[in-house]
């Protein structure tokens, strides 16, 4: 303690300087030991990561101990990088394909006047039950020849006779509104 009172300027400067050098050292030394980001190709979908064919960056750890060995994943290197663009671009042909098959197919279910579709009817023009997703997704695959997935539909509460609109998603971009209407047996 008796050292610190009679140290002078210089040498206090002197030892805030060497603190700074050491602690700059420490700093590069911990960067250089410290894990850095390994890059993978997924092999399979992995919860949390990605899906098969992403790029990822995880921990080395966690490649090393379960990513590779249990085969989910691969260690990147220029072929393997040049596989993932070839398949990225063949699937952004696939989905672009994708696409203007749905165009088509909305241009023809917009080109309907309206499917028809018949119900038993009780008093006041009620009908018995309620028209459902599948009953529409029939009646439209054989309107246009053309298979529907009933999930893509979305009907509104049909109780009575009449003309109604129905809402159909045929990708994640396209979409197409058909009439609806309901006749008696």
């Amino acid at each position: 303690m008796g050292m610190f009172c009679r140290s002078s300027q210089s040498e206090m400067l002197e030892a805030a300087v060497v603190c700074d050098v050491e602690s700059e050292l420490a700093s590069e030394l911990r960067e250089k030991t410290m894990a850095k980001r390994v890059q993978l190709v997924l092999n399979q979908d992995v919860s949390k990561l990605g899906k098969a064919g992403d790029l990822v960056d995880v921990a080395p750890g966690y490649a090393r101990n379960y990513l590779v060995p249990q085969g989910l994943a691969v260690p990147t290197n220029p072929g393997i990088l040049r596989q993932v663009e070839r398949r990225r671009e063949l699937e952004r042909q696939r989905l672009a394909e994708l696409k203007q098959e749905a165009e088509v197919t909305k241009k023809a279910i917009e080109g309907l006047k309206a499917i028809q579709i018949a119900k038993q009817v009780g008093e006041n023009e009620a009908i018995f039950g309620t028209v459902t997703a599948q009953e529409v997704a029939d009646a439209l695959a054989a309107a246009i020849n053309h298979e529907i997935d009933r999930r893509n539909i979305t009907v509104p509460e049909v109780h009575a006779l009449g003309t109604y609109r129905a809402e159909i998603k045929l990708h994640p971009e396209v979409s197409a509104s058909f009439g609806v209407e309901v006749v008696p047996t």
